[in-house]
């Protein structure tokens, strides 16, 4: 578990190459960069399927939208794929003011985003 004052990140690898990234508390611009960089680590060490558990975010800024581009980028040169979990109303209208909600798909639970990932006809 990786804690910060605004964010706190938890890891559980529920099938193989899949993680689920449960994110709480405050994606800035102090804290982004830290749920990037765990993204990434999980993205290197052969999960390529990556969930945002967004479930317990409280707020996003635009550090937040662009730290999440930017592991899709990387999931997605890795034949992986970044899913967003459970996310609060007011991140899905970030998202989609920005645009960036047609970029990455969304469930509306992580089971749902895993069967998703790890059924026939889901991103793998």
């Amino acid at each position: 578990m990786t804690h910060s004052e605004t964010l706190t990140l938890t890891v559980r690898h529920p099938a193989e190459g899949v993680a689920v990234l449960t994110v709480a508390g405050e994606i800035d611009v102090d804290s982004a960069p830290a749920m990037r960089t765990r993204s990434l680590e999980l993205i290197r060490q052969g999960r390529p399927h990556l969930v945002l558990d967004l479930e317990s975010v409280e707020f996003c800024d635009s550090s937040g939208l662009n730290a999440m581009i930017s592991i899709l980028r990387y999931a997605k040169d890795r034949h992986g794929s970044l899913s967003l979990a459970a996310v609060p109303s007011h991140v899905t209208r970030l998202l989609d003011v920005t645009g960036v909600g047609v970029l990455i798909s969304a469930a509306p639970s992580t089971a749902e985003a895993l069967t998703r990932i790890v059924t026939p006809g889901g991103t793998s």
